[in-house]
């Protein structure tokens, strides 16, 4: 009994064995392209991470390069012909532009350039606001007070990441049509609100000494 036994077990493990290398040789093939696709997935992210770090590289050279060029329309030329990758690189060289407009006299040109990147949906929210806020700063000569200060109070919600740098305009803008009171209650608001910089809190409490009022609103 134990001679069969024996041989009982031995052909058991051996019709496993054949089972075991049948369902290899029909499914073994699955954990080999598991494998190659983890593989290749790990190579082609890397491969994407390193093309948009060399892109990334060429576009901040190509700036550093135009920047160097000593005449300001040669520098706008060079700027200009600069070319980008995504929405990113295409709204900061064109407020780059601007800001070389403007330095050149030409408000009027880079208030249409900075207008036009705040006005393009496909651009990322924050450089939309960073555009409509230099276009509304350098608007002086442009637009009317009206105008202005509807723009900036569209950026002086809550929750819109410039929002007390256009309250601080806000503040300006109310002088400018001689509210100083209003201004100086904007500008108190400001010096204790938690979201304005050492450096706002200093021009705030400047601009009320220069009014004649007092940071203490009593």
């Amino acid at each position: 009994m134990s001679n069969q036994d024996s041989f009982i077990d031995e052909v058991t493990e051996e019709v496993k064995r054949d089972r075991l290398y049948g369902l290899m040789r029909r499914y073994g093939w699955i954990p080999v392209v598991v494998v190659l696709g983890i593989v290749g997935g790990t190579a082609y992210r890397e491969y994407n991470r390193a093309a948009e770090q060399a892109a990334a590289e060429s576009f901040g050279d190509s700036i550093l390069t135009a920047l160097e060029v000593e005449e300001i329309p040669a520098r706008i030329s060079a700027l200009s012909e600069i070319s980008t990758g995504d929405s990113d690189e295409k709204a900061v060289l064109e407020m780059l532009i601007a800001a070389e407009e403007g330095v050149d006299g030409d408000d009027a040109a880079a208030i249409a350039r900075l207008q036009s990147v705040a006005n393009d949906t496909t651009v990322p929210n924050i450089y939309r606001q960073i555009a409509s806020y230099k276009a509304l700063s350098r608007a002086s000569d442009v637009l009317s007070l009206d105008e202005r200060k509807a723009g900036f109070e569209s950026l002086a919600v809550a929750g819109q990441p410039l929002r007390v740098l256009a309250e601080e305009q806000l503040a300006l803008i109310e002088i400018e049509s001689g509210d100083a009171e209003a201004a100086m209650k904007r500008l108190r608001a400001l010096i204790s609100d938690a979201e304005a910089s050492a450096g706002l809190r200093r021009r705030a409490t400047q601009l009320i000494v220069a009014l004649g009022g007092s940071v203490d609103a009593g």
